[in-house]
Order: structure tokens, then C-alpha cells, then sequence
């Protein structure tokens, strides 16, 4: 996954300029038909049901997993070809934080669920 603009700019900051930075108290997933690239200007999944959902993480040396699983409300129409995710720091707007694609696209219809295993969300710097 890859830290989007605003991150990148609230860290450089943050270790380098002395302007601190709080890490939000709740993080969240949410799921992409498009790149969202590191300017967020992919195409968020919307309507049928579809809503962020928390996450969290725990870092050992330079990576972060998640650690319980994730699970999406079952979708009330179709969402699309999911190819994308990524972290927020809300539920609705808010900045995203990380995004990265999916190692398998998944296409959602009617009735299906999303879940990402415990341990299967990985951030990682090198």
C-alpha cells in the first residue's frame, strides 16, 4: 500500500517541520472501483448498502496488519469490480491515509458479502 498526499504531507511534517501530528483515533476501509491514486481521485463504492467499516492495526518492524477481520455489510445492489482499498481517518469523507490495489479484483452483486481476513490488510514501509 502506498501513503496518499495528505499523509505523506502530515509525516514529512511532522518528523522534519515540528508541526505535530495526532493519528486519528479510529481508522477505516473503504473500497474502490478505480485507482484512487495518492490524490484520492478514484471511485469510491456507493449506495447498495456499502459503508467504511473500522480497522485496526498492529506494527511489527515495518509493517502493519490488520488485526481482526473485516467485514462489509452484505450489498443490496451491485458495487461493482472492487480493485482497490484503502484507509481513512471517517466513516464518510474525511482524508485518506494508505491505499493500495487488491491482490484478487472481486466483483460484488446482490447479496454478496466483502470480508478481508484477519491479518490480510498489510501496510508496509521499507
Amino acid at each position: 500500500m502506498s501513503f496518499s498526499n495528505y499523509l505523506e504531507n502530515k509525516v514529512l511534517g511532522h518528523v522534519f517541520g515540528a508541526v505535530p501530528y495526532t493519528a486519528p483515533a479510529t481508522l477505516y476501509v473503504g473500497l474502490y472501483t478505480s485507482d484512487p491514486g495518492e490524490a484520492n481521485t478514484g471511485t469510491e463504492v456507493s449506495g447498495g448498502s456499502y459503508a467504511r467499516q473500522t480497522i485496526a492495526f498492529t506494527v511489527t518492524a515495518n509493517q502493519a496488519s490488520n488485526t481482526a477481520a473485516v467485514e462489509f455489510p452484505t450489498a443490496s445492489a451491485s458495487w461493482g469490480t472492487v480493485t482497490y482499498a484503502a484507509v481513512f481517518d471517517a466513516s464518510t469523507g474525511g482524508n485518506m491515509l494508505s491505499y493500495g490495489p487488491l491482490t484478487t479484483s472481486k466483483t460484488i452483486a446482490s447479496g454478496d458479502v466483502l470480508r478481508i481476513p484477519a491479518g490480510d490488510f498489510d501496510i508496509n514501509l521499507d
